[in-house]
């Protein structure tokens, strides 16, 4: 007999397939449906962070940026590499949420555990075979890579994915007081691993606020998403994200091979926007942005889910990188009404595409509606 685990699993990936299409419906539905989703508009002047040569620790890739709006205005902390590949984050600000007018010299945030840190400069040896390649992502060896920042109360928690260069990644979390990080304090909690040992996790998120009296996580397991409950985000010895519930790719559609959140879910009228990442099953190599709408109660239901990608990897900074044909978005903030999402290009980018929120909103339901 399945497990109660099972079941709600079961139940969860029917919910989150409820838009596939039967082959006697067919390509027309989808074709038609996909072109009511919603396209993201592209800033003219991107990236709107590259990498500086005369800093040496983000000199090589500047890319996938957690990014929150306080104090009027947009805080980036970006993945960043130097000629060593280790990941690092940097951090930077915006007035308007478009145009980079501050950064800093110097990390935020470095690695300081030993699950973070790998053992020596990795191109100091004569081949990276020391190194878990199948593990690597954006070129990297090791450290602290593609953030998510949250604010609950007046506490910034940062999820990110903890590389030590050998075992498989894992989702790791941290925090700092608002006022510290607003004064560029770095004044960041001592991060704990909120993972399972042994398995590839990434892709962490967790909700600005609390539901049901509990806080609530998603993160991914290959090739899902995996939503977890806790009533504490304090964790201790043993205790880690239970991914009790799951999002599942969609077979037939752009995201049938792999899918992951990307910023943290955004609050709306309509219902938790998800802007998430994925990959189909014809190219597994080339990253697209989608979009869903999640139950405000019960944020494992899919409501609205984008039949089509509404951000491709087609323009010069998605393409001319360290991994052609990658938009992978981990920051997204909401300025009046105008979304801004903040996605790395070609893993050495950090780019920015826009819409109208409400817009954006009411074509996504009219173009997963069609898909039906």
């Amino acid at each position: 007999m399945p497990t109660d685990q099972a079941k709600t699993r079961e139940l969860a990936t029917r919910s989150a397939l409820a838009f596939v299409p039967d082959r006697a419906a067919g390509a027309g539905m989808l074709a038609a449906a996909g072109a009511l989703t919603p396209q993201l508009r592209r800033l003219p002047h991107n990236p709107i962070i590259s990498p500086r040569c005369d800093n040496a620790w983000e000199s090589f890739a500047t890319f996938n940026t957690a990014a929150i709006h306080l104090d009027g205005r947009v805080h980036f902390l970006y993945r960043a590499m130097g000629e060593l590949g280790i990941s690092v984050l940097g951090y930077a600000s915006s007035a308007d949420g478009i145009h980079v007018d501050e950064r800093a010299d110097e990390p935020a945030y470095v690695p300081r555990e030993s699950f973070e840190m790998t053992p020596a400069p990795p191109r100091q040896h004569a081949h990276p075979n020391p190194y878990a390649r199948q593990y690597m992502s954006g070129g990297g060896y090791g450290g602290c890579e593609d953030p998510r920042l949250t604010l609950i109360d007046d506490t910034l928690y940062m999820t990110y994915v903890a590389f030590n260069g050998f075992a498989p990644p894992r989702v790791a979390l941290t925090s700092i007081a608002v006022n510290d990080f607003l004064a560029q304090r770095w004044t960041w909690r001592r991060p704990v691993l909120i993972s399972r040992p042994g398995i590839v996790d990434k892709n962490a998120v967790l909700f600005p606020e609390r539901i049901g009296g509990e806080y609530v996580f998603f993160h991914r397991v290959f090739p899902e998403m995996l939503v977890s409950r806790r009533e504490s985000l304090e964790f201790g010895e043993d205790d880690y994200l239970s991914g009790k519930f799951s999002i599942a790719p969609r077979p037939g559609f752009w995201d049938s091979r792999k899918v992951g959140a990307g910023p943290p879910p955004i609050r709306t009228k309509d219902g938790w926007l998800l802007i998430y990442h994925a990959v189909d099953d014809r190219h597994d190599s080339k990253y697209k942005v989608g979009a869903m709408l999640l139950d405000l109660v019960e944020p494992k239901r899919v409501l609205h889910r984008s039949p089509a990608p509404i951000l491709a990897p087609d323009a010069p900074a998605e393409n001319e990188g360290h991994k052609a044909g990658v938009v992978y978005p981990c920051g997204a903030v909401v300025m009046g009404d105008e979304l801004i999402v903040y996605y790395g290009g070609a893993d050495k980018f950090v780019c920015a595409a826009t819409y109208g929120l409400s817009e954006f909103l009411e074509k996504l339901e009219q173009a997963a509606v069609s898909a039906c």
